[in-house]
């Protein structure tokens, strides 16, 4: 059984203990210019997020939705146009689309990767062709990689933008057949979009996130629009909106990126432990990883017919887990208008009620992952002796 003080769903406060000296420094250092929207320590985190996404600009904005905004608006994307994406997601992936006036449809996902399928997608533009698709907006969710070859092959043939949701995804790559050689998550649609709400791989102290891209153009109208439209100060060539990221947060995340890597491995270390602990339990699904993809395991994710039993059992078992996500976006009460009805996305449906994400961290022990791993396989094997 499990002992002591439970097992955490995610542990916030280590890593933040672990750095706070140099948290801390990197804050003051902050106060002591008192420039804290933009100026050099966000410049600085923007060169270094770039590299690291192996992308030639990133543009600091206040959040992963202002990220997804302004990259369709920074591209043209606009009132009337139909950008396709996935109901198994957060809503701020689709609360972008509609916010720049664009009109969101959803493809079903892979029923082993949870991520968009490409077969559905093929087939949904082989027979929409009369409907003005401008933009695709695959989701690398969990952190594992959408498959991106076929993707952007698609794309190709039917004229058609990438912008990746990479909001769950920093530090995840891609292996390119086409290209014969690995890609960085952010670096292979027109755009890509990162969050560094504090729960993500890298989290800021609040509120932050990212555009990347290798399309100069759309930069520097990024830049325009997080900043009330201005181009120098008072002179505003768009409406823009306030969308800045935080000196301090950047400060934060300048700490921490260094330590991204290491993080993302000992993550993989985990998952790979979940894996071997659990590959022989009764009635639960472990995550799928293609070859062509490294994923960060932002999050490790279950399937399992009585998902809210377990969930029970683990709490009661003083263990934290979550749901994402318990209801399709095509079903939320927010997405009513747009005619969805239950069953035109059985994958996603039947996902929504069989997931269960573990706990996934950096710092995570093993002992931790051991004592998960009992109490879903004591929980396994009563509903199977049941």
């Amino acid at each position: 059984m499990i002992q002591g003080k439970g097992i955490p769903f995610v542990d916030l406060i280590t890593p933040h203990v672990e750095l706070q000296e140099e948290l801390l420094t990197a804050m003051k250092g902050v106060l002591t210019t008192g420039m804290f929207v933009g100026g050099p320590v966000v410049e600085e985190f923007e060169r270094s997020f770039a590299r690291f996404c192996d992308t030639k600009y990133c543009v600091g904005v206040a959040s992963g939705t202002d990220a997804l905004r302004f990259a369709l608006m920074a591209a043209g994307i606009g009132k009337g146009d139909v950008v396709l994406t996935v109901p198994n997601t957060f809503v701020a992936t689709v609360e972008a689309i509609v916010q720049v006036g664009a009109i969101p449809r959803f493809i079903d996902v892979d029923p082993q990767t949870y991520n968009m399928s490409t077969d559905a997608l093929r087939t949904y533009l082989q027979s929409h062709s009369s409907e003005p698709i401008k933009a695709l907006m695959p989701v690398h969710l969990y952190g594992q990689m959408c498959e991106m070859d076929e993707i952007t092959a698609l794309a190709e043939k039917y004229n058609l933008m990438v912008f990746e949701d990479a909001c769950q995804a920093h530090g995840s790559r891609y292996f390119s057949k086409k290209l014969n050689r690995w890609q960085s998550a952010g670096s292979i649609g027109k755009a890509a979009a990162f969050s560094f709400y504090p729960g993500k791989n890298l989290g800021a102290c609040g509120e932050g996130g990212a555009v990347t891209t290798n399309d100069e153009a759309i930069a520097t109208q990024i830049r325009m629009i997080r900043d009330h439209g201005q181009n120098k100060k008072y002179h505003h060539m768009v409406e823009g909106y306030n969308g800045r990221l935080d000196a301090l947060q950047a400060a934060i995340l300048n700490v921490k990126l260094p330590f991204l890597k290491e993080w993302n491995t000992k993550r993989r270390e985990a998952a790979k432990t979940y894996n071997r602990l659990l590959k022989d339990a009764d009635r639960v699904g472990i995550p799928m990883e293609h070859d062509w993809s490294f994923g960060n395991y932002h999050l490790y994710v279950i399937r399992t017919p009585d998902r809210d039993g377990l969930q029970k059992h683990l709490t009661e078992s003083k263990i934290g887990s979550g749901l994402h996500y318990p209801v399709p976006l095509h079903l939320q009460k927010a997405c009513e208008y747009m005619g969805y009805k239950a069953g035109d996305f059985p994958i996603t449906e039947k996902l929504s009620n069989e997931i269960l994400s573990l706990p996934m961290f950096p710092q995570i022990q093993e002992v931790q992952l051991e004592q998960v791993a009992e109490a879903l396989l004591q929980f396994s094997s009563v509903q199977t002796v049941g």
